[in-house]
């Protein structure tokens, strides 16, 4: 079972009638839910990722003035319910995953994570924040928020980087994937200089992948799972499985193609979505038209 299913009838057992019953006079304030740290928070955990971190638990967030009050005696009581649910064992968590599931305190969860308090707003904190803080602050699931506060900061981050701000890291995905890819690639290994070529193929990947999630509007997790999400996107997910056949061959030639192929992509989903009308596949090329535009 996945860990957002399991949290979520976890709390529905357990968690609502904790709330409702025991702090009746804050009930209205709190939002319950996990979000935040952890491949389960993305839906992407596994049985090998049971290792750690995973099992029975939820979130409360609480707004400060409301965690300074009840927020201890709220955990005590979140302590005390039962550890073993629906054949999973309680969770057992390592040093530095502690405090990720419990009563929280609301605007010190998305402080945690992002360095604010809330929704950044110059274009300065938002280039600030990295783009995996970002995708952590608005994963996993809600199940209830009575009072709105934390669901308002989260649908505000959702709404996605200010139209200014994603151009220019759209321009920055570009001009790297290009230097990697289509410039540093090939030259290195006609240097045979191996290592810098594999460095050049791994950036330009990273970068490829991190295009596709900019065009989607959506931001891109932690790096070990960015290649699982693009399965999840609505537009460019084939882009995943084209770039996979470049660690399956170690052809220099066959890897050349493949890094074009995956360009063209990329250039019909800039046009596409009009953000350029150039006609040429390397991506440098585009990146004026990006910022031209804004």
């Amino acid at each position: 079972m996945k860990g957002l299913e399991l949290s979520e009838k976890y709390y529905e057992t357990y968690g609502r009638t904790m709330v409702e019953d025991g702090f009746p006079e804050i009930a209205e304030q709190t939002a319950m839910g996990l979000a935040g740290y952890g491949s389960e928070c993305f839906g992407f955990d596994d049985e090998i990722s049971r290792d750690h971190d995973y099992g029975p638990s939820f979130c409360i967030w609480l707004p400060q003035e409301i965690y300074e009050q009840y927020g201890a005696k709220m955990q005590e009581a979140y302590e005390a319910l039962p550890k073993d649910f629906m054949g999973f064992s309680g969770r057992v968590e390592e040093e530095h995953g502690k405090g990720r599931v419990g009563v929280l305190c609301l605007e010190e969860f998305y402080e945690g994570i992002l360095g604010y308090r809330g929704v950044p707003h110059a274009e300065a904190e938002w280039l600030s924040i990295p783009e995996e803080a970002l995708a952590t602050a608005v994963n996993g699931r809600v199940f209830e928020d009575r009072l709105g506060r934390f669901s308002k900061i989260r649908e505000s981050l959702l709404q996605y980087y200010p139209e200014t701000v994603w151009r220019r890291k759209l321009a920055d995905a570009l001009a790297r994937a290009a230097q990697a890819g289509q410039y540093n690639y090939a030259r290195a290994m006609k240097r045979g200089e191996r290592i810098a070529a594999e460095i050049a193929l791994t950036e330009f990947v990273k970068e490829a992948m991190h295009l596709v999630y900019l065009l989607n509007r959506s931001y891109a997790p932690f790096y070990k799972w960015m290649h699982r999400g693009l399965r999840e996107l609505a537009v460019g997910s084939e882009i995943g499985d084209m770039l996979s056949l470049l660690y399956q061959t170690q052809e220099e030639s066959d890897r050349v193609l493949i890094i074009e192929a995956v360009c063209n992509v990329l250039v019909q989903m800039l046009q596409e979505k009009g953000l350029s009308d150039c006609q040429d596949n390397f991506l440098q090329s585009h990146v004026g038209e990006v910022l031209r535009r804004i």
